[in-house]
Formats: C-alpha cells, structure tokens, sequence
C-alpha cells in the first residue's frame, strides 16, 4: 500500500514551523549554565502559587469543564469584555487554527504580513488555504495599501500581530478600524499586550469581524502549560465552542491561570521589570556599532547585525551557552531576535557579544 497517495498532495511540500528547543534538551546536551533568550519566555516563571495549587488540586482523573467556565468569568474581570466574547484554547496556536477552520475553504486566502509569527502561514496551509504575503516596509510597519491591492473575491482573513513578532512595533487603532472595514475577517494577535499597554480589544463588541488572541505564555509565565485565550464578536465566538475540541484545556492549564489572575499584582510586577530590562538591553545593543537594534513594545529586541555576521555571532553565542534567536529569511537577512532576561542575562550577553567583537568574527 501506498500511503503517500492518500496524503492531500498540498502538504508534501509543507515547510514546518521552526520551533526552539526546550531548556530540558539544552541542559542534557551541555550539562547546565543557559542562558536562554530565544523564545520570549518570561525569566520570572510563573506565580510561586500555582505549584501549590497544582499539587492540591484533586480532581486530574475527570474531565476539564468544556464550557470552560471559570476561566471565562475570570477573564471576563481581567478583560472587562462579556463572557460570552472570550474562548480559551490550548495556546492561541489552536485558536489560530479553529479560526481558519471556521472561515476557510480549499483555496481561500489569508493575507499575512511578514515578517511576523510563523503559525499564520503554517497553519493557513494546513487548513487548506493560501497565504498571500504583504511584506511590511522598511520600518516594519503595515503596507496598508498593499493589503488593499492584494484583496479578493477568496480573501477570508487578514493576520495583524502588535506589539508585532519578531519586530516589537505597533499598530494603530486607525489601521485596524480600515482593515476591519475591508469586511474580511481580522484576526489582531496580542500575544505581547501586557508588554506594550496598547489593546483594540474593547472595539470586539462593535466589530462582528474582529478577532483579538492572548496568551497566557509570555506575562503570566505558562509557557509550558499551552493556554492562550480569544476574544471574539458573540457569533463567531458561538460557531468555535460548536467546532472546538471538548476538553481543550487541560484542568492544570484551567487552575494556572486562576491562580494567576488572582495574583495579578506579583505577575505585573514582573512584566515591570521585564519592560525595564528591555530598554536597558535596547540601550546596551545600541552602544555595540555592529548591531542595529530596533525600539521593541514587546519582551524582545531585534537586532540588524552589520556585514552580514548574524550567523556566526549565533554560534559563537552557543559556544558559550547563551541561545536567541537568528533569522534568515528574506527581510530578516542577517538578524538576530534577543529575549529579555534578567539584569545579569543581559550583562553575560553583553560580555559575549565584546568579545565576539574583539575577536573579530
């Protein structure tokens, strides 16, 4: 038997998603001593209560509520938007997914606007659709008229990510209003919101096709958990709890973020430090004259790397155990994406990368 004739022939030529690798492999390959700054985790962790609370919990032999509804009361306070807007997913990755489960058919379209996350064109093709790439200028800021241009009778959805990934900029509110008012379906990823201060979700409930995702990942520390959270005009928000998977959100998942949004105060205080830690890091990059950092809104910098060195900078950064990010594609030819850590993540950083410089790679 053939298995590879029934396989949808669009996925042969599939490129996966580049993940990074967790801190458990690092550490059992080089032995300890990581500085991790790859993937915009928090280096705070998590609320010290969830472990508690995850060790008292009683009931992991029975099914999470599929209603999910203590997680949606509670984000209702934390959002302050209605009940009836908000899903929880595992991770937003899957509500990227649910949403162009819902919306797409073979051959319809989604515009993406690069660089920006790599799920959307991933999970665009998985689902069937076609990704049409609007590249963003030179500043990194949307090309709105080239939006514009590349819309058509197929185009269901349009991906925005602000604060945006791996660039750190904003969108305007006025941005967000014309693309919404093009009628297709708009799906804004805030992924980095406590970071940034800037939302659109309050303008959900005037819009019946705007989208707005979080995560729990990057502020609250709960990476490893996967929940991620949406908020959505009433109607579509009905068609995903019809379409989602029962049980999406694992009860360990569910009693996290309890416990951490009832422990707001500790986790802002941390997403505080990080804020003030990124522009330090920013001012630090900034004093090195082969590095060009950009001004980030999110818990990362971007940096464009002079004569075209990112790739042996990256490894030379390995040697000495410290991993962020490189990019290689074709707007992010020779640049490198630096998580913010802590004061002492950014001054080991610092050090390896004068001495890279004096060492003349």
């Amino acid at each position: 038997m053939n298995v590879k004739k029934l396989i949808r022939p669009e996925l042969e030529t599939l490129v996966s998603y580049t993940p990074i690798e967790p801190i458990d492999v690092l550490d059992q390959r080089i032995g300890g001593g990581i500085i991790k700054l790859d993937g915009n985790e928090n280096p705070y962790g998590c609320s010290p209560k969830i472990y508690q609370a995850l060790a008292n919990y009683p009931y992991y032999h029975t099914y999470p509520d599929p209603e999910q509804r203590k997680l949606r009361q509670a984000l209702e306070q934390y959002t302050g938007l209605k009940y009836e807007n908000i899903i929880c997913g595992s991770g937003s990755d899957e509500l990227i997914d649910l949403v162009l489960r819902l919306f797409l058919q073979p051959g319809d379209e989604a515009i993406n606007c690069s660089p920006t996350f790599g799920m959307y064109p991933f999970s665009t093709r998985i689902c069937g659709g076609n990704l049409v790439d609007v590249p963003r200028d030179k500043d990194f800021a949307i090309d709105m008229d080239g939006v514009k241009k590349a819309l058509s009778e197929k185009t269901k959805v349009i991906f925005i990510t602000s604060p945006n990934n791996p660039t750190g900029n904003l969108i305007t509110e006025q941005e967000i209003i014309e693309l919404v008012n093009t009628g297709r379906i708009v799906v804004l990823d805030e992924a980095y919101f406590e970071f940034g201060g800037v939302t659109m979700a309050n303008l959900v409930p005037n819009y019946p096709n705007l989208i707005v995702l979080r995560t729990f990942s990057k502020w609250a520390g709960l990476a490893g958990l996967r929940i991620g959270y949406g908020i959505f005009p009433v109607e579509i928000a009905n068609y995903l709890m019809r379409i989602k998977q029962p049980y999406n959100v694992s009860v360990a998942a569910q009693v996290a973020v309890l416990v951490s949004l009832a422990d707001i105060e500790y986790l802002h205080s941390n997403v505080k430090k990080i804020v003030v830690e990124r522009e330090r890091l920013f001012g630090r990059l900034k004093n090195l004259e082969w590095l060009k950092p950009y001004p980030s809104r999110a818990n990362f910098v971007l940096c464009s790397v002079v004569e075209g060195r990112a790739k042996e900078i990256w490894h030379q950064l390995q040697k000495k155990n410290i991993f962020i990010r490189y990019f290689d594609s074709l707007q992010l030819r020779n640049y490198l994406r630096v998580s913010v850590g802590k004061h002492e993540d950014t001054e080991t950083l610092i050090r390896a990368l004068s001495e890279i410089e004096s060492g003349g790679i």
